[in-house]
């Protein structure tokens, strides 16, 4: 028996029929499972599963859809299967922006969250803060300054010194998905979106609607839906500079053109 197959035996109380990797699992292992009376499960193999666990059970508490966590132990968490055929475009922009209504409701929480994440060997702190710029400089920027060359790190710090001027002090406090590229946003029958594999936290909402523009392109009609406040489209660029850190920092010089794009565009 395979390392996934004790896994689920061990959570389900029950040996899987069949167990088959999943595509997209560029930070943690994928698997789909069936068992013998035909019922499918995902089984997800990382150290965090069960921060991400307690993620998406907040996430389900705001009435987002998201996948049920049937059992985590470990670092194996087993969820249900959700359909994901469908394609992020049509009506699956409309649905995602409901979902992200319930998502986002104002919430009385100081931004942050109550413990560090990771995306991979890339940390992700997360301690409390009153003051959005200051946590956006300090706990999303500055982190990468000593991981890139000094010249690049001299824009960043540079921005980050004025980083009160382009983000509002204390905006409403949202349960952000934390990771919102389109690769997280699962589309079933009819355009029904299932949101995965969150990095959760507290913090302005357009930090989401910022990742989905990274390799997608939303219709105006998406944003509008979402009654955004003046200015936003002119914010999104400093929001999109983090995963654009992240990933120079995990897959390479590719992505340094991105960062240095979202920099000048700042005038930095």
């Amino acid at each position: 028996m395979n390392k996934p197959e004790q896994a689920v035996t061990r959570l389900l109380g029950q040996t899987p029929g069949a167990v088959r990797p999943l595509s997209g699992g560029d930070l943690s292992a994928v698997f789909c499972v069936t068992m013998p009376d035909g019922a499918s499960f995902v089984a997800k193999q990382a150290g965090n599963v069960a921060a991400e666990a307690d993620m998406l059970r907040r996430m389900n508490r705001t009435g987002v859809r998201v996948p049920d966590v049937v059992a985590c132990e470990g670092e194996w968490m087993i969820l249900s299967h959700e359909d994901g055929t469908g394609r992020l475009d049509g009506g699956a922009w409309d649905d995602l922006a409901a979902q992200l209504s319930l998502l986002h409701r104002p919430v009385d929480e100081r931004y942050g969250w109550d413990r560090d994440h990771a995306f991979g060997a890339v940390g992700i702190a997360n301690a409390r803060c009153d003051d959005w710029p200051q946590f956006w400089a300090e706990r999303r920027l500055r982190p990468h300054l000593s991981h890139v060359d000094a010249a690049l790190g001299d824009r960043i710090a540079g921005l980050c010194r004025r980083i009160g001027d382009i983000l509002p002090a204390r905006p409403d406090a949202a349960l952000l998905h934390g990771d919102l590229w389109g690769g997280n946003v699962m589309v079933g029958g009819g355009g029904a979106c299932t949101l995965i594999d969150p990095a959760c936290y507290f913090g302005h909402r357009e930090v989401d609607w910022a990742m989905l523009t990274l390799f997608n392109a939303p219709p105006d009609r998406f944003f509008d839906a979402m009654e955004p406040e003046p200015g936003w489209r002119a914010r999104l660029g400093c929001y999109r500079l983090w995963p654009l850190l992240v990933h120079l920092r995990l897959f390479g010089a590719s992505y340094r053109a991105g960062v240095e794009r979202e920099l000048s565009d700042l005038g930095a």
